[in-house]
Formats: C-alpha cells, structure tokens, sequence
C-alpha cells in the first residue's frame, strides 16, 4: 500500500461525533509510552500527523485520521499511566469501551505492546476484554530497535505461552521499529488485504 494522502480530521470524546461510520477503521492502543504516536507516523511517513511527547499519556482523545480518503486510522488513549488521577483514568476506560463496542465499522485493533517487556497485567486484561467483546484485534511489538532480536524472539515466545493459557488460536503478531521503519510494508499490507475483504463484503 502506498500512502498518497493522511489527513488529520477530528479529535473528541463520543462515539456519536465520530466521522461518518462508512470507511473501514484501524485503532491504535497501547500502554502509555509504548511508540504508538511514532508508529503511526512512521505508518504514514508523517513525522507530525500524530503528536509525540516525552510525556506519556499525551493523548486523551479519539483521534480520527483519513488515509487515501478510503480508510480511518484511529489514535485512542494510552491505558496504564498512573499519573493521572483515578476519576481521568476511569473516564478514559469508558470513553474507549463505548467506542470499542459502539463503533461499527471498527474493522480491527492494533494493540501495541513494547517488544522489551513479557506480558503484563494490564495488556493481558485488555486483550482478554478484546476478546469477551468479539472485537477483531492484532499484536504490534514496537521498539525492535531498542533491543537484540534474541531478545525480541525471548519475548514473543513468552507472549505466546501467556496468550495459550486463555487462547485457542493466537491472534496475529507484527515486529516493528519506529526508528528503521521495521514492519511497515506488513501492516499496510494486512489492512490493505482486509480492506478488500470489507469491500468483497459490501
């Protein structure tokens, strides 16, 4: 997939003032400070379109972003920061399940998680909540850059053994590296692939 035109177009806090729901949508989740504002860019060879901060959880939005002017990325909230208080934290988890369950041409969920770390309590929880709701979802592990590939292959593997414990079939999983682009071509062409899927569907 070549990416001719991404456009921010909207950032708010309803489902109901998303953009209208007639284009397959892509949301971006992960633990705050895992790469998902890089990622995206890198995506979309945008260094600007989504902001990134040394602040982790920056974002507070649902931010709507058109790609080729055929399909939704989405930029949703990071989960697991802890110095926001506990009311912004609980806001944020409703605001993102109302949109998880709301949104109905939500097509699939990236879950980013960081490539250096086995699974933790919060991801496994999302992931298992993902599933509960039949909402499509897939693995991102970012920053490969970070680390040696044994070490990524040990946390894979760990991540593997975790998900069999709950999962029948494992969900699909991409390496990638904001920083040598690492992955790109295969998620653009996993979307691009389920975008003719939704189309054939049509």
């Amino acid at each position: 997939m070549i990416i001719k035109e991404a456009k921010f177009l909207m950032s708010n806090t309803k489902v109901e003032a998303c953009p209208t729901p007639d284009k397959p949508e892509y949301a971006f989740i992960g633990r705050s400070n895992v790469g998902k504002s890089s990622l995206i860019n890198m995506l979309t060879e945008q260094k600007k379109l989504a902001k990134t901060s040394a602040q982790p959880g920056k974002t507070q939005l649902i931010n709507h972003f058109l790609i080729n002017n055929e399909w939704y990325l989405v930029d949703l909230p990071g989960y697991g920061y802890a110095k926001v208080s506990k009311s912004s934290r609980d806001e944020w988890r409703r605001m993102i399940n109302y949109y998880l369950q709301k949104r109905e041409n939500l097509t699939c969920v990236f879950v980013l998680v960081d490539s250096r770390h086995d699974p933790m309590a919060q991801d496994m929880d999302f992931i298992n909540h993902l599933g509960t709701m039949g909402v499509p979802f897939v693995i991102v592990f970012t920053k490969l850059d970070k680390q040696s590939s044994l070490k990524t292959d040990s946390t894979i593997a760990a991540w593997q053994r975790k998900l069999r414990e709950t999962w029948e079939e494992l969900p699909q999983m991409f390496r990638t590296s904001a920083e040598k682009q690492t992955g790109r071509d295969e998620i653009l062409g996993f979307i691009e692939e389920v975008n003719a899927q939704v189309q054939n569907q049509q």
